[in-house]
């Protein structure tokens, strides 16, 4: 049995590589994975949780650590739920998980909810040496990160959620890992369980901290694999606190990774190995690209014996593996998995020669004179020139052809608002070059800052 095929987080990591000296970071408190291992962080209350669905809504991330350790395999159902998900929305999610207690920070916060079981989890912890057998495969329940209406939850299994994890590495190579992300989210959890099933420790983000002060503080911790989504990075870039830390390993998912966010990292850091990463909350970790290059080899598409089956059709990216989520919870009017056994991913893929790219979403597409244009695509152009740090396109409603296309950009520092006009016209001889007329953007505009998503994503607001 390998170590990953454990029923249960708890056991795997007490039959997993030595733990002593691997730590949990999160900026208040330093906590050793062998003390999380043989302690309580639900006050003695565990076994009044046992075999409940429950959600995990804490008020920072060290303390969901510590109760997505203790639970898995007690409870029947495990929701994450991220520390922006308020109102109806929370609700609904309880309804749609069936909720049966909530473990929390501060049990006022969800009063009212019908929800009656309420448990107070966090520091210090409580010893509980005890070895507890796994009562269950429980259920991973995630909240995919629609920009509208209420979330769907995906429904994944231990296994599958380590199902791209390999074993431990040697004890002389345990890395640190730094994320942007935050646990309760789905990429932010697949870090997590890397770093500690993998002979890691892990630095936690915190909501709200100054990029700079993130950036320094993994830097006191000796990071040396660091992952965020290319708008993480291209923030992490514009920062004076780049230069902070010197990671072996850089790795990029959740957005389009384009070349021009791809070559700036391996000019801060050329070190660095760097890789970009295919996951989704539904369809689960898909793949890596290690070669420096956008997008991933076409040779990807119906590779014999591999873990992941991929295949583009309708001109959206499908795949199949054992590490998908299984079904959308309290949705049964919702089909994840297709009759082949395929998630469309909803993700646009273009083959061209050897090589597959993405070109954006499928839900993301502006309709200018009922002509297709992705954003992803302009912004890949506009990403090029040199003084551009970020870019995000949008559409502008238009009476005449229903929408044009609409350009912000953030600059680099030290540049004068005089040499703004300069840029401007720069950046449409390039898009000229290298875009057909209908995809020019009508109005480009110099902002100082583009709004994110609380997941590190570009938020996107469709017209």
């Amino acid at each position: 049995m390998s170590p990953l095929d454990r029923r249960s987080l708890r056991e795997t990591l007490a039959f997993a590589a030595p733990l002593d000296g691997r730590m949990v970071y999160d900026g208040s408190h330093d906590v050793e994975l062998d003390t999380i291992l043989h302690g309580s962080c639900l006050g003695g209350h565990a076994a009044s949780l046992a075999s409940r669905s429950v959600l995990v809504a804490t008020a920072d991330q060290l303390s969901a650590a510590l109760a997505l350790i203790e639970l898995d395999g007690q409870a029947l159902r495990l929701t994450l739920c991220p520390p922006d998900l308020r109102g109806e929305h929370l609700a609904s999610v309880i309804h749609d998980a069936a909720v049966e207690a909530i473990v929390c920070s501060d049990p006022s916060q969800f009063a009212g909810l019908g929800v009656a079981r309420i448990v107070t989890c966090g520091l210090p912890l409580l010893p509980d040496s005890a070895a507890i057998a796994p009562r269950h495969h429980t259920e991973w329940l995630m909240l995919t990160s629609g920009t509208t209406g209420a979330p769907k939850i995906a429904v994944h299994t231990l296994k599958g959620l380590t199902g791209a994890i390999k074993p431990g590495l040697p004890p002389a190579d345990k890395p640190v890992w730094g994320t942007f992300y935050d646990i309760r989210r789905y990429g932010g959890l697949q870090i997590f369980l890397r770093a500690i099933l993998g002979s890691g420790s892990l630095v936690l983000s915190r909501p709200g901290e100054a990029i700079a002060d993130h950036l320094h503080r993994l830097a006191e911790c000796g990071v040396s694999h660091m992952t965020g989504t290319p708008t993480h990075w291209r923030r992490a870039l514009l920062s004076s606190a780049a230069t902070a830390i010197s990671p072996r390993y850089i790795r990029l998912s959740g957005e389009i990774a384009d070349q021009a966010v791809l070559d700036a990292l391996k000019a801060a850091y050329p070190a660095a190995a760097i890789g970009h990463a295919y996951a989704s909350t539904e369809a689960g970790v898909g793949f890596e690209v290690n070669d420096g290059r956008e997008g991933f080899p076409a040779a990807y598409l119906g590779l014999a014996g591999s873990e992941v089956d991929m295949k583009i059709e309708e001109g959206s990216l499908r795949l199949r593996s054992a590490r998908m989520a299984s079904y959308y919870a309290g949705r049964p009017d919702l089909r994840l998995i297709g009759a082949d056994g395929f998630v469309d991913t909803g993700d646009l893929v273009e083959l061209r020669g050897d090589r597959c790219y993405f070109a954006g979403r499928r839900d993301g597409v502006i309709n200018v004179g009922g002509l297709k244009v992705h954003p992803e695509e302009i912004e890949a152009v506009i990403n090029r020139h040199a003084m551009v740090r970020q870019s995000l396109v949008k559409s502008r409603k238009s009476p005449i052809i229903g929408a044009i296309v609409v350009a912000d950009v953030v600059l680099a520092g030290g540049l004068a608002a005089t040499g703004h006009a300069q840029v401007k016209a720069e950046l449409l001889e390039l898009c000229r070059a290298a875009l057909p007329a209908h995809k020019i953007p009508a109005v480009i505009n110099v902002i100082a800052a583009i709004e994110t998503t609380a997941g590190g994503k570009l938020s996107r607001h469709y017209a």
